[in-house]
Parts: structure tokens; sequence; C-alpha cells
């Protein structure tokens, strides 16, 4: 049996549709989050500008992510179905930074501009500091560790 081209091409992306669609951020209400995480997001976002909420499948779990604002700097917490909370990423000034993580972003930087620097926080405890950085037209993110060194593998 042979199979037209345009069908196996056909069949490969009703494939990659079906793997994908389960770990793609989806867009949600405040109301279609898990009670525990209502009540988490409400402790969390005090004072703050709530901006959105997603939800996606990370490693066969689902999570919640709020976006938010505060004190004019980006914040965005994510939270496991029972409220705990999984990871905070925040907005840091180059000013506030170690001046380990300072050098080590501009090195990995190389000759493109770094755009917006964020602290990643699991249990508690800083992991990470990722850099948007543009170079010519391309955006990419790059990440040190809490010490400005190169990470074994991304966080």
């Amino acid at each position: 049996m042979r199979y037209c081209p345009l069908f196996l091409t056909a069949f490969a992306a009703l494939l990659l549709l079906a793997n994908s669609g389960e770990s793609q951020e989806k867009r949600v209400m405040k109301s279609e989050l898990p009670p525990a995480v209502q009540k988490a997001v409400e402790s969390e976002s005090k004072g703050a500008t709530v901006r959105g909420y997603s939800s996606e499948v990370e490693n066969g779990q689902r999570e919640y992510e709020v976006e938010m604002t505060v004190n004019g700097h980006s914040r965005d917490v994510t939270f496991a179905a029972d409220g705990t909370i999984l990871e905070v990423e925040e907005q840091v000034a180059v000013q506030d930074l170690p001046a380990a993580v300072r050098r080590g972003l501009r090195q990995k930087a190389g000759s493109g501009r770094i755009r917006k620097i964020e602290s990643l926080r699991k249990r508690g405890k800083i992991v990470a500091y990722e850099a948007e950085v543009i170079k010519s037209e391309e955006r990419y993110e790059i990440q040190v560790g809490p010490d400005g060194k190169t990470l074994p593998h991304p966080e």
C-alpha cells in the first residue's frame, strides 16, 4: 500500500498536535484555579497587579502560574495543584545583582544587549538568574547560577 506525501505530512502534523496539546500553556480564569491555588494566589498577590493566570502540564503534573506586577517589576509564581509554590521568577535590576552574577551574565551575553533579568527561586532558594538577550534581530535567554557561573543544566 502506498501513501501520498500529503497524507503522511498531515498525519505527522496531527500526531504533533495531539502530543503537544497536554504541555502547552493555556490561559485560564481565576475561577478555574483549584481552591488551594486560589487561596495561595490571594496570599502571594497582596499589593500586586495580577496580569493573568495560566495552566500547563509539566512532568506529568498540572501546574498553575500567576503573572503579576509588584512595585513596577514582574513577578511570576508557579503553583502545584495543592497550592504549594514551585517556582518564583522575579525581575531584578542590574544594580541589585551580586557582582559575580553581573559578570557571568555579561560574559554569556557577549556582544548582545541584556534586556530583562529575573531571579529563579525554587523551594525558597535562588537557583539561577536568567536574562533576555537581544543580538541583531535575535532574542534568546541565558542563565547563570547564584554564583555567576554556568549551570550544569537549565533551570
